[in-house]
């Protein structure tokens, strides 16, 4: 029981949608951010931690493993290794669950784990046709190669591939990560109004619980010294210390005339009721329940157990409901042991089609092979301070930040037990179990 990993404290930056405030700083400077931040909350001596972790999707070009650079930019010794893991939407999750491996193989005891992604910076990307073109400029040597080298270049070669796009496509199923949506709320009947209401909710519950929020968020100055050095003469920027994503003033009338964006003809799933596109970074301080005795810490919980698992990748929002069936194997507990459950709200739609498949005899007889549904996931314990929708899912970080939330509230509201999962694209699910101690 002492080699339980459990999670002392955690902070975040703000979440910002895509090129607003954030949009400055890379995947690095917002991780930065964030472990510095920690490290100063915490009071840890950086000399103790035994490894970095950290979850990113799209990784910079001029910072690859960014948990290494993110962990030398906040000070770490260089002496302290650093790993940075992806599992698309779950890629905040598998840095927690990969600590604690680590901790039970005796690979560490201490570890700085969390995620970050800056979606304003995904490349846009030219053709092979058109970098081979470039190539040859490149390689010209005398006027004439050189002009000779650019003839070749039409309009075309200009157009890019846009990285964004590209990276919420799954390769697989040929359906970007919204059309998948659209596929279950035809599955499941779930109308355009069900979709809005919930989207609504979600930013009600978030703009109401924004004092709450706050606590988990450390400020951010945009213009930093390693951003003036980038842009000298730069005037400061305000500093940012809020999620700019919950919307005070949105209403159901407003979210029912923007139209569907994934199937335009015929479909419900609209930018108002799908997860903002976003960047943020979150960091958490975790290690063995017997380091956290040793060194005065009262950690905010422990983890109780997880899981992952396969689907459809084309039903990749169903994904929580097979690492929560599996959990359940693995574990015992269920969703009916659950005070809170934090269930990312990848799409409005995607979380609906999870609660009737949690209900449903059906769907657990034919797809999960269990002889009675998961259980019913009750309005009032889910997402209760709002979630993707209204606040953002910078992919790297939501699962490390879904993690943080809900251990919060579960101290904030004297509870035992949350459960946090995630669909993930591909085909994925992750669930993680927590518990207050």
């Amino acid at each position: 029981m002492k080699n339980r990993l459990v999670i002392v404290d955690g902070v975040r930056t703000p979440f910002c949608k895509l090129g607003s405030e954030l949009a400055a700083l890379e995947a690095d400077e917002l991780g930065r951010v964030a472990v510095n931040a920690l490290l100063t909350r915490t009071g840890i001596d950086p000399e103790l931690i035994d490894e970095v972790i950290f979850g990113c999707v799209a990784q910079p070009a001029d910072a690859t493993n960014v948990a290494r650079v993110i962990a030398l930019r906040a000070g770490i010794p260089e002496s302290v290794p650093a790993l940075t893991v992806q599992r698309n939407c779950a890629s905040g999750c598998e840095a927690i669950t990969l600590a604690q491996e680590k901790m039970l193989a005796g690979r560490g005891s201490i570890f700085v784990v969390g995620g970050t992604e800056s979606m304003s910076n995904i490349p846009l990307l030219f053709k092979r046709a058109a970098a081979e073109k470039f190539s040859r400029l490149a390689r010209a040597k005398t006027f004439g190669q050189r002009l000779q080298a650019f003839a070749k270049f039409r309009p075309g070669d200009f157009k890019p591939r846009i990285g964004l796009l590209l990276g919420l496509t799954d390769p697989i199923c040929g359906l970007n990560m919204g059309e998948t949506a659209e596929v279950l709320a035809r599955q499941f009947g779930i109308t355009h109004e069900e979709q809005d209401a919930f989207a609504l909710r979600s930013h009600q519950r978030a703009v109401a619980a924004r004092e709450k929020l706050a606590k988990e968020i450390c400020p951010v100055y945009p213009a930093s010294d390693l951003q003036s050095k980038k842009s000298p003469g730069a005037k400061p920027s305000a500093v940012i210390t809020g999620d700019n994503g919950p919307r005070e003033n949105q209403s159901s009338e407003a979210l029912a005339k923007l139209k569907p964006v994934f199937d335009r003809r015929n479909g419900s799933v609209t930018a108002g009721n799908s997860s903002q596109i976003t960047d943020g970074a979150v960091a958490l301080l975790v290690m063995t329940e017997q380091r956290a005795e040793e060194l005065g810490f009262t950690p905010l919980g422990v983890l109780a157990g997880y899981a992952y698992a396969g689907c459809d990748p084309a039903r990749m929002g169903l994904g929580p409901l097979f690492a929560i069936a599996r959990a359940e194997t693995q574990t015992g507990l269920k969703i009916p042991d659950a005070d809170l459950i934090e269930l990312n709200e990848a799409f409005a739609a995607q979380v609906l089609a999870v609660l009737k498949g949690a209900a449903s005899e059906q769907f657990a007889r034919d797809h999960l092979k269990h002889p009675q549904p998961l259980g019913e996931i009750r309005p009032e314990i889910l997402n209760v301070n709002g979630g993707a929708i209204a606040l953002g899912h910078p992919v790297g970080a939501t699962g490390a930040r879904l993690a943080l939330t809900s251990l919060t509230e579960l101290r904030r509201r004297n509870l035992k037990r949350a459960l946090v999962t995630l669909c993930v694209g591909g085909g994925q699910g992750a669930a993680l179990w927590l518990e207050r101690l």
